[in-house]
């Protein structure tokens, strides 16, 4: 399951909470609410984007706001966040899926744009660079490498925060196939590991083809991706990084398909949460 319900108690601490998700034998989402339902604040933890969980997500924050209670959502993969653009707007259609459900709170983590974030009600915002700063062994490295054009502000922020130079790639996008071409990236330095920084890892295509433009050796590489999707071809990414990094945001960093780091996030967002609350 990558949906769990949990209840905040006075002490702040997590305890599984009363109310169950289940499916009726026709199919449809429902929870089970028991008379105990606690009298304490109710989170949700998401991680991905399965659509039945996310039905299974409306009836529980139905349940917990119908019983006078403050449902928070934490919510580190933005399900969406990359249909920002275009017919049908993806980032507005879910962000209206879960402001309609009524969150006190919502946490995500490392969203993919400025554009989905801008459409979700009473959220709070957690940035990679302090993640990869704590969780990743910077010791020798020499540089952080940016993917493309949309990874500009990621990529600056965590430098800053390393204390590192930023050198940039770019690549070319065919919008009517998903096609990538054009791999390019600025020259690097002769010594020294470099690590290449973006939000999701899907099938790994544009992480294959900076790779080959850095021209780098495996032991000299090393990659963070926020949210590790890991779908298709993307155990290819072993071949050509030498450590991989990514979170539990999505159930794909435990599919078997990427050998990788997994940080994980719970701890992280309910701490950024209670520190929302106190202010």
């Amino acid at each position: 399951m990558t949906l769990t319900f949990a209840q905040r108690t006075a002490n702040g601490i997590l305890e599984q909470s009363s109310i169950k998700a289940i499916n009726f034998p026709a199919g449809e989402a429902h929870v089970a609410v028991h008379d105990d339902a606690s009298i304490y604040d109710h989170v949700a933890l998401l991680q991905g984007a399965d659509s039945n969980e996310i039905f299974q997500l409306s009836m529980w924050a139905n349940a917990v706001n119908s019983i006078g209670m403050n449902p928070t959502l934490l919510l580190p993969y933005l399900p969406g966040a990359r249909q920002d653009r275009g017919v049908p707007f993806g980032a507005k259609v879910y962000a209206d899926t879960f402001n309609a459900m009524g969150f006190a709170n919502v946490v995500c983590v490392d969203p993919h744009s400025p554009v989905m974030p801008s459409l979700l009600n009473n959220l709070t915002v957690i940035d990679s660079d302090t993640i990869i700063r704590d969780n990743v062994d910077t010791e020798g490295l020499v540089g952080v490498i940016c993917p493309d054009q949309g990874a500009h502000a990621r990529t600056e922020r965590v430098a800053a925060t390393l204390g590192l130079p930023v050198y940039y790639s770019k690549k070319k996008r065919d919008f009517s196939t998903g096609k990538l071409s054009g791999f390019e990236c600025e020259a690097l330095p002769a010594e020294g590991r470099l690590l290449i920084v973006d939000d999701i890892c899907d099938g790994g295509g544009t992480f294959m083809g900076i790779a080959d433009a850095t021209g780098l050796p495996k032991e000299r590489v090393e990659l963070w991706v926020t949210h590790g999707v890991f779908s298709g071809r993307a155990a290819q990414i072993n071949e050509r990084y030498n450590k991989v990094y990514t979170t539990d945001s999505h159930p794909g960093a435990f599919n078997g398909r990427v050998e990788a780091t997994v940080v994980p996030l719970l701890s992280l967002m309910l701490e950024s949460l209670s520190e929302k609350l106190a202010v």
